[in-house]
């Protein structure tokens, strides 16, 4: 007891110093540590990886306090401590791919933060409009030159669409046909854009589709950007939470929104719903482009929340239907979700490419954080949990509708 008491033990003695404590603590008694690194890697045997070993998929522990911090803290441990360097795969988009396909979902959300975000997303509003620019303080406003270098030539931060593409600029331009041929645009048109990003969708309808836009966003850089870019065009952008579109003095023959579902919350779901439906006219056409989910969550995984998009969320089926419900007339529902696991991989491509010159302003860290975000959601596509949709709604006061591919 004297060792365990912390005492300074028997140097005169000829037996080893620690053998009691040997024989009473860990003879027979793994260490915490082998317990969660046994745990971990019985739950990544299930997936197919190995820790150690040879595969490009598999895991390598450069720290083993990843064990217990994974464990203890769940998702926001992996991707804090891949950002800390305690861990490194080689295919880390595979990685996630196997974990995805292969785990129970749900773990994610079984570490005290994940719960503590989780009960947040039932009790609070986190998407309220005091909030709403969270999101482009952290992820949006981080600095046009990592966007410019990540982007196609259209600067479209939203899946792209590869039927016969071979280029990220193709794949983006072909989703801005997509968009532009479900809302069977005519030339003189008026389209309110929610959440209109670089300014790259209001450009490309008035330039090639003749229209006249109004487009809200939240994020200063982005506005300034879409304001140079549309300078001298029928385009007017505003620095406003989409919420604010409800003071438009005119209605729209159109109404967009790519890309923006994901902020709203689904305790604004309905709301948004139907301000989208109070500012379309009598026979107009409502397109919500968005990554869905497979089931109903209040919040998103707790790294994602803290590092890229605060009081984000993915919608699912049954809250985006339960918000249509009684409002909208679903002409199409077109999903498109494995298209999303080649434009992040194009993204991390192009970011890797640029990264010599980004590396002075963005630092290592960054670079291990922006690496985690691109390749762990592009695995979450490639194993079929996340989704993306584009829903054409109308008010059910038009004749028909031909859905468009």
């Amino acid at each position: 007891m004297a060792s365990a008491l912390g005492t300074r033990p028997d140097r005169s003695s000829n037996r080893a110093p620690d053998a009691r404590l040997v024989t009473c603590r860990d003879r027979g008694r793994p260490s915490s540590r082998g317990i969660a690194e046994k745990t971990i890697g019985d739950l990544l045997a299930r997936a197919g990886i190995a820790i150690g070993g040879t595969q490009p998929w598999d895991l390598h522990v450069l720290d083993p306090r990843f064990y217990r911090r994974l464990l203890l803290e769940g998702s926001l441990g992996a991707g804090e401590s891949y950002m800390d360097g305690w861990w490194e795969v080689e295919a880390l988009d595979e990685f996630f791919a196997r974990v995805f396909a292969h785990l129970d979902p749900y773990l994610a959300f079984r570490s005290p933060a994940a719960r503590w975000l989780a009960l947040k997303g039932i009790l609070l509003n986190r998407q309220r409009r005091a909030h709403s620019a969270d999101v482009a303080r952290t992820h949006y406003d981080l600095g046009n030159d990592l966007y410019l270098a990540m982007l196609d030539h259209h600067m479209q931060y939203t899946c792209a669409y590869w039927r016969g593409a071979g280029t990220l600029d193709e794949a983006q331009e072909q989703k801005l046909r997509l968009v532009c041929r479900k809302l069977h645009l005519e030339p003189g048109m008026s389209v309110l854009e929610l959440g209109s990003g670089f300014g790259g969708l209001a450009h490309f309808l008035a330039t090639e589709y003749g229209c006249r836009v109004a487009a809200y966003n939240i994020s200063w850089e982005q506005v300034e950007y879409a304001r140079a870019w549309c300078r001298g065009l029928p385009v007017r952008v505003e620095l406003k939470d989409y919420r604010e579109a409800a003071s438009e003095p005119e209605k729209f023959d159109r109404v967009v929104s790519v890309g923006l579902c994901e902020h709203i919350g689904h305790k604004n779901y309905r709301g948004f719903l139907e301000l989208a439906h109070s500012c379309l006219r009598e026979g107009g056409l409502f397109l919500l482009h968005a990554i869905g989910g497979n089931h109903s969550y209040t919040c998103t995984d707790a790294w994602i929340d803290r590092y890229i998009f605060p009081n984000g969320v993915v919608p699912s089926v049954a809250q985006l239907g339960a918000a249509m419900e009684g409002l909208w007339v679903v002409e199409d529902w077109h999903n498109f979700g494995p298209d999303y696991d080649p434009t992040l991989l194009a993204w991390w491509t192009n970011f890797q490419q640029a990264w010599p010159r980004l590396q002075a302003r963005y630092g290592e860290r960054f670079y291990r954080m922006w690496r985690y975000y691109l390749l762990s959601c592009a695995g979450a596509f490639r194993a079929r949990q996340l989704q993306l949709w584009q829903l054409v709604l109308s008010k059910g006061d038009i004749p028909s509708y031909q859905p468009v591919r």
